[in-house]
């Protein structure tokens, strides 16, 4: 990573809180997993008292079994960690997984996946996210973003510029330099990872490409909420399905092993 204009300090910081994703990507990681948990349910507990979650017993323990399947194959802490799930009363596809242990499915999913392996794309993918600390990496770059536009603004004065246009070309360059791109390695990132934690489950990694395409058909131009930030790229299906081939002995592996899950709604 290189940090132009930066104090000493502060680009010795942010080299200092690099880490590792699980594929291998070098992140930014300025904040603790026990502060993103708080953060976590803190979001779902707001979600809580809003009265967003609804009491729907059969599509909950549905959604839970799927959920049980892959958290049963995650890495730690998050395999041995304690998670909720709750069904949300609201008819767009979308569903989401927060640090904390917390994951929230919206009705709407289950009209679109259709089946347990369809499911199980959505929440690997969710849980891939919690996994790979993406939340920690977007509040990590937005706080590097701020240090350095306060960084460029003092550069600049010292060196008698305009310190307002200084900053808002920083302002410029951490959307489009930092926070943009970030956004959809971890969407691919998440997609990666999702369909190796199903085959390690249990469940048909062929079914990705399948419910990626549903989705992305639904509402024509609009796609739904699930997929507004995702990249747009008419080559996902087929990265999908040749990742889906790689990953069927994986897949064959687990059911022959025992991990063959059985949820129904």
């Amino acid at each position: 990573m290189k940090f132009r204009n930066l104090s000493i300090p502060l680009a010795t910081a942010l080299l200092a809180a690099c880490v590792t994703s699980p594929t291998g990507r070098s992140q930014l990681m300025m904040v603790s997993d026990s502060q993103m948990s708080q953060m976590g349910l803190s979001a779902f507990n707001d979600m809580r008292k809003q009265g967003k979650f609804v009491d729907a017993p059969r599509e909950r323990a549905y959604a839970t079994c799927v959920s049980n399947a892959l958290i049963a194959v995650l890495p730690p802490p998050w395999n041995t960690q304690q998670w909720e799930v709750q069904i949300i009363g609201d008819d767009t596809a979308n569903a989401f997984a927060l640090p904390g242990g917390r994951i929230g499915v919206n009705r709407g999913m289950f009209k679109i996946a259709t089946d347990q392996d369809q499911l199980a794309v959505v929440l690997g993918h969710e849980l891939s996210h919690v996994v790979s600390r993406h939340g920690a990496e977007r509040v990590s770059d937005n706080m590097a973003a701020q240090a350095a536009v306060a960084a460029g603004t003092i550069y600049a004065g010292s060196r008698g510029s305009d310190a307002g246009n200084a900053a808002a070309l920083l302002g410029v360059g951490a959307q489009v330099g930092i926070l943009l791109p970030f956004s959809r390695t971890q969407e691919s990132e998440a997609d990666t990872l999702g369909q190796r934690y199903m085959a390690q489950a249990g469940f048909d990694p062929r079914a990705a490409a399948a419910l990626w395409g549903k989705m992305g058909a639904q509402g024509g131009s609009k796609p739904p909420v699930f997929l507004s930030t995702h990249p747009s790229s008419g080559n996902r299906a087929q990265v999908l399905d040749r990742q889906a081939q790689q990953l069927l002995p994986v897949y064959q592996q687990a059911r022959a092993s025992g991990h063959a899950p059985n949820c129904r709604m």
